[in-house]
């Protein structure tokens, strides 16, 4: 008798314990948690100055590649100091070659001689040259800080200024995204059974839009927690061994980690 009531004691208490924290609850040598699907890489580009839209060479859903053009701002003034530059370099440039080969006349005992320029005029001129080189690499960067470019290949996920927009500097113009490269990162992951999980792990994932099941594993663990509802969780991100068709941002899944 006393056998059975101690069983039935035990019993009650594990399901007490799984009506407590019905989420966070492990399952025999595993933990389940639940998920969002996300990209590998986010980028939310903005740019370092303020100035109107001059070109959106993109829209959303587009394709891009590296260094592809996504954004252009108008700035006519940053045009002309090159341009400027330019011009400056070109005559230092002239001037080093004519110092070069440029004669002097000097008289000496009674005679007409035609000399080098003195080595210090020449050092001049070359110093000159390297000033106005650097004064363009100086406006180029500048110029190049209103275009903004793709830093790696990604799809446009949203566009947020038109052509003739003013932008204030860091404000958000476009976010890409590699769609083609989605993983999950977990959203309830309690603190209580981080400690189960380690890098590598393998993970069960059952996607509930489609309603499957897929195998991936462990390749971050965040080593800082966050606050949700009162629960202390940690993010934990999981890689696909095999992307699945039809996968979309924001889609939730349950997964399943071995310990």
């Amino acid at each position: 008798m006393r056998r059975v009531y101690w069983a039935t004691l035990l019993s009650l208490t594990a399901i007490l314990a799984l009506l407590v924290n019905p989420v966070f609850a492990a399952r025999g040598g595993t933990v389940v948690a639940s998920a969002v699907v996300v990209p590998a890489q986010i980028s939310k580009m903005a740019f370092l100055s303020s100035a109107p839209v001059k070109e959106v060479a993109v829209k959303e859903g587009d394709e891009v590649t590296s260094g592809q053009t996504l954004v252009v701002l108008s700035t006519p003034e940053l045009e002309y100091g090159v341009s400027a530059s330019e011009a400056v370099l070109r005559s230092a440039q002239a001037n080093a070659e004519i110092q070069r080969y440029r004669r002097v006349k000097d008289r000496r005992n009674g005679r007409v001689f035609f000399d080098v320029v003195p080595p210090e005029v020449r050092q001049k001129a070359d110093a000159e040259v390297v000033s106005a080189q650097a004064a363009l690499e100086i406006a180029q960067a500048g110029l190049a800080q209103s275009v903004l470019v793709a830093p790696y290949d990604a799809t446009v996920a949203s566009v947020n200024v038109v052509p003739g927009e003013y932008v204030q500097q860091n404000q958000v113009v476009m976010t890409l995204a590699t769609l083609n490269n989605l993983q999950l990162e977990t959203t309830d992951l309690s603190e209580r059974d981080i400690t189960k999980v380690k890098i590598g792990s393998p993970v069960n994932i059952f996607i509930e839009a489609s309603n499957e099941n897929i195998n991936g594993k462990v390749i971050v663990i965040s080593p800082r927690a966050n606050t949700i509802g009162g629960d202390v969780v940690f993010k934990v991100t999981i890689a696909f061994e095999k992307q699945p068709k039809n996968l979309s941002w924001g889609m939730t899944a349950e997964v399943t980690i071995e310990e």
